[in-house]
C-alpha cells in the first residue's frame, strides 16, 4: 500500500508549552516493503508512525494512503479506514488477557462482522503460519513474549491489511527471541504482500529494511534504499 506524506508538521501542546514532534516530513512508503523509521528516543519516529496510521492527524501538511487523503476523511471515516487497511503490533503485545490466543487473533474480525465458518479458517490458517497451531486455547499468561508476539503478529494481519505498523516490536524480547520474530514477520510480509512500516533502532530489525529512514529532531536526515546510495534530504 503506498503511503505518500509531504511537508507534514506535527506540534503537541502541553500547557502553555508548545513541542515540535515532526517538522517538514515528505516521505514515500513504497508498498510492499519493510520500511523502518530509526532515530534515538525523542526523534519523532512513533509520532511519525502513529499519523502514517491514522490515529493522529497532522497539524500541516498532506497524507494520502492508497489515493486517500487523510484530511478529508472524519473521525468515523478514518476508523473504518484503519479497521480495513491497517494491522498494528505494538512492543507491549497489548492483548487482551482474558481472551485465548484463538480469541485475540479472531478479535479483530470480530469487528469486522466476518461470518463465523470463514473467521475459524482464517484464524486457524494464522496461529498455524505463526508457529502457534497448539497453542490457540492459552490465554497471554500461559504464553513467553515470543509466542505473544506471534499472536500479536496473527491478529494484525486477520483482517487482509494493506499496510502493517509496528512499535518497536523487538523491545521486549531477548536478541534470539527477536531475530526470530523479525524473520517470522519478513515471511508473513511476503506471503501476504503487505506493506511493513517499524519504528526501531534494532539493529536486527534496520539489517532487514529495505527501506531505513532515519529521523533525528522531528526530521528526516536521510533515507537508504536498498541497493541505492543513501541520501540526504534538504
Amino acid at each position: 500500500m503506498p503511503v505518500i506524506l509531504k511537508e507534514v508538521q506535527k506540534t503537541y501542546h502541553l500547557d502553555s508549552v508548545d513541542v515540535p514532534a515532526l517538522s517538514d516530513i515528505s516521505l514515500e512508503v513504497r508498498p510492499d516493503r519493510f520500511t523502518v523509521l530509526s532515530g534515538p528516543s525523542g526523534s519523532g519516529k512513533t509520532t511519525l508512525l502513529n499519523l502514517i496510521g491514522c490515529i493522529d492527524r497532522p497539524d500541516a501538511g498532506d497524507i494520502v494512503i492508497e489515493g486517500q487523503a487523510i484530511k478529508d476523511m472524519s473521525d468515523d471515516q478514518l476508523a473504518d479506514f484503519r479497521a480495513r487497511h491497517i494491522g498494528f503490533i505494538f512492543q507491549n503485545f497489548n492483548l487482551l488477557p482474558v481472551l485465548t490466543a484463538y480469541e485475540n487473533v479472531e478479535y479483530a474480525l470480530l469487528l469486522s462482522q466476518v461470518p463465523a465458518p470463514q473467521r475459524k479458517a482464517r484464524v486457524r490458517d494464522l496461529l498455524d503460519a505463526v508457529g502457534l497451531a497448539d497453542k490457540g486455547m492459552h490465554r497471554p499468561g500461559q504464553l513467553s513474549g515470543g509466542q505473544r508476539q506471534r499472536v500479536a503478529i496473527a491478529r494484525a494481519l486477520a483482517p487482509a491489511p494493506r499496510l502493517v505498523l509496528a512499535d518497536e516490536p523487538t523491545a521486549n524480547l531477548d536478541s534470539q527471541t527477536g531475530a526470530a520474530i523479525v524473520a517470522l514477520m519478513r515471511r508473513m510480509q511476503q506471503e501476504h504482500r503487505v506493506s511493513f512500516v517499524f519504528s526501531s533502532h534494532d539493529p536486527q530489525v534496520l539489517a532487514e529494511a529495505d527501506d531505513a529512514v532515519f529521523i533525528r529532531d522531528g526530521r528526516i536526515t536521510s533515507i537508504e534504499r536498498r541497493g541505492e546510495p543513501a541520501r540526504a534530504l534538504a
